[in-house]
């Protein structure tokens, strides 16, 4: 293979710049693709939402050095950030530096990848062959770029899980995915309406607690969370012992609406189907054993976790759990059926490795469609992955990551530094 190709970053997110930064420390050409028209798309998308990380977690390392190298100006590592600064004030300036910028691509959607003439059934001198990326702008015209390696970054936020259990995917009137401003763009949509919120995670707590805003100023605002989990208690969190107060805190705000009656419940619901009832939507939904209805609802709000899309990895030979479609390796480190808080033992480039040379899958997408990704972590893997892509094998190996406990099923503190491949520190 031509050793000087570049290395292909697909995902202009985090994890993506991440990986685009510490190829700049060891001197090693990239190429990135964003699929949307700004870096940090998908942050844009969910802007209003504040996080419960500080930046002390949410700028890599090796792009806090290029910050510092030109003079600019970081954000209070105290601070909680919402979606719209982490693109606004680290992504995109993040990518105007002049060591990214010439080989930052927007609006170029990675379409396919294959090792240069071959299938993914093909093996003779397979590790000799580049790889070769179908890119297709915003017009419509394609071209074929070639990678001594490729780092998928792409997330799942695009692609989020059907509202009914097993369902097949595809919008539904009424239902909303992703996470609505609610108090803000939204707002018509909801306001005095009979809301149903769907998921147990981070984004259903912050829905309810906007419709709960809401309902301040539009008191015929009525709302029904309906969840899977048997208890309640599962689905808020550490509390007061989650090293992130903001997380903790995000289950306790609903804890006591909820002890106020301003949020009806139904636990143990898994839904099997969505019907329209004129202008209404009625939920059927089993619990434990038996089916009945639900509503009727004016919107469904579905904050049910995403998936990974594998679509554009057809012709190259990678490797998913069956259960997560997450990284083989990590499955039995992240799985919710297993684990219930969002830490997890340090891992690098060894657990990331897929079947194909050189080909990896990072941050969130690594995770599938477990719920617990921080974007810590993907720095960390963006930092190993790229130390062996550049021949710096002890640093590859060497694992440093700084978590938050959550307080839900740790037993000792996880904020650490690992050194060694085979260190754990099990989250459960």
């Amino acid at each position: 293979m031509i050793t000087t190709l570049p290395v292909a970053i697909i995902g202009g997110g985090p994890a993506g710049l991440a990986a685009a930064a510490h190829l700049v420390q060891y001197q090693q050409p990239f190429v990135l693709f964003e699929a949307g028209p700004a870096l940090g798309t998908h942050f844009l998308q969910y802007g209003h939402v504040r996080l419960f990380s500080t930046w002390r977690y949410n700028i890599d390392a090796a792009s806090k050095k290029l910050f510092e190298k030109h003079g600019l100006a970081l954000p209070d590592s105290n601070g909680l950030p919402t979606g719209e600064e982490v693109a606004r004030l680290y992504l995109q300036p993040l990518g105007q530096l002049p060591e990214l910028e010439p080989s930052i691509h927007l609006n170029s959607r990675v379409i396919h990848i294959q090792r240069q003439g071959l299938d993914k059934m093909k093996s003779a001198a397979r590790e000799e062959k580049p790889f070769e990326l179908v890119v297709e702008n915003g017009s419509g015209t394609r071209e074929k770029i070639l990678a001594r390696a490729v780092i998928d970054a792409t997330g799942t936020w695009q692609n989020p899980n059907p509202v009914v259990s097993g369902g097949a995917p595809g919008a539904i009137a009424g239902v909303d995915t992703g996470i609505p401003d609610i108090l803000g763009a939204d707002q018509k949509r909801f306001k005095n309406k009979h809301v149903a919120v769907v998921g147990s995670g981070h984004s259903a707590l912050n829905s309810l607690l906007e419709l709960v805003a809401l309902k301040e100023n539009f008191p015929e605002t009525h709302i029904t969370w309906i969840v899977r989990k048997t208890s309640i208690e599962q689905a808020l969190g550490g509390g007061e012992a989650d090293h992130l107060p903001e997380r903790g805190a995000l289950g306790q705000r609903v804890k006591a609406l909820l002890d106020k009656g301003q949020i009806d419940v139904q636990t143990s619901c898994l839904i099997q189907s969505v019907d329209l009832d004129q202008e209404h939507l009625v939920l059927r939904a089993e619990q434990n054993g038996h089916t009945f209805k639900l509503g009727p609802f004016d919107r469904v709000v579905a904050n049910t976790g995403a998936h990974p899309n594998f679509e554009l990895l057809r012709e190259i030979r990678y490797a998913f759990d069956p259960a997560l479609e997450s990284v083989p390796a990590l499955a039995p480190l992240i799985d919710p059926n297993v684990h219930s808080c969002g830490t997890v033992r340090p891992h690098g480039e060894q657990e990331l490795r897929q079947p194909e040379k050189d080909f990896y899958i990072i941050g969130a997408k690594s995770y599938g469609r477990a719920p617990t990704f921080l974007m810590a972590t993907g720095f960390e893997q963006a930092r190993s992955v790229v130390a062996h892509l550049s021949g710096d094998v002890e640093a590859a190996k060497r694992v440093e990551l700084d978590l938050p406990e959550t307080g839900v099923c740790s037993s000792r503190p996880l904020s650490f530094t690992i050194v060694g491949a085979n260190a754990e520190n099990s989250c459960c």
